[in-house]
């Protein structure tokens, strides 16, 4: 199993492609760059995923579905974001392409199967209504809910802090210590080193 990074859009929100016995998944393509199209020449790509809908994370659905033709999966709460990808754009001064809507709406419990890779989706709202995260074996992609020393901003619509703890206390923190964080935004990290240190996760 491989997990590649790629930094996309004036904020640099990551995307991931994972890819598992010639089965690829790509998360969060905020934006399409030659260095993703070059990465995924040639493959097959299963399925798009955003784990929430703010426009940095899922501005390059509509260029990313056309150019693979792999069907767009995101969280049912999330659809009106979503359809406000154009509006948020403009309120950072940027464009952002409308999104096509999603052919699969993600269940809380249910697994993304990406080869021998199993992903289980967990709802964990609070940056937004309907963000998820993604846990795999030994790794959980987070999107914007936990950050190296950081949380998800709240202060978006649909934001909710009390609940973005609480997705953190019961959604992240269970797990092992030694679990890679994959986020959002900056570099990668451990559940354990943000038990430890992270001013926002200490207490709860």
């Amino acid at each position: 199993m491989r997990i590649d990074t790629f930094p996309l859009t004036p904020f640099l929100a990551n995307c991931f492609v994972i890819r598992d016995d010639n089965e690829t998944v790509v998360i969060d393509p905020g934006e399409v760059t030659p260095a993703l199209l070059q990465a995924l020449d040639g493959v097959a790509v299963r399925l798009i995923v955003n784990t929430h809908c703010h426009c940095d994370h899922c501005g390059g659905n509509a260029e990313l579905v056309e150019k693979t033709g792999a069907p767009l999966a995101i969280h049912e709460a999330d659809l009106p974001l979503l359809h406000s990808v154009e509006a948020q754009g403009r309120m950072f001064g940027c464009y952002f392409p409308p999104s096509p809507d999603p052919d699969r709406l993600l269940r809380d419990g249910e697994v993304i199967q990406v080869g021998s890779c199993a992903l289980t989706v967990a709802h964990a709202p609070g940056h937004s209504p309907g963000h998820i995260v993604l846990i795999g074996d030994g790794f959980v992609i987070a999107g914007d809910v936990l950050f190296a020393g950081s949380v998800g901003r709240t202060d978006l619509p649909g934001g909710n802090y009390r609940q973005l703890l609480q997705s953190i206390r019961t959604r992240l923190l269970p797990l092992p210590d030694e679990t890679i964080v994959y986020c959002g935004h900056g570099p990668a990290t451990t559940i354990g080193a943000e038990r430890m240190s992270n001013p926002f996760v200490s207490g709860l």
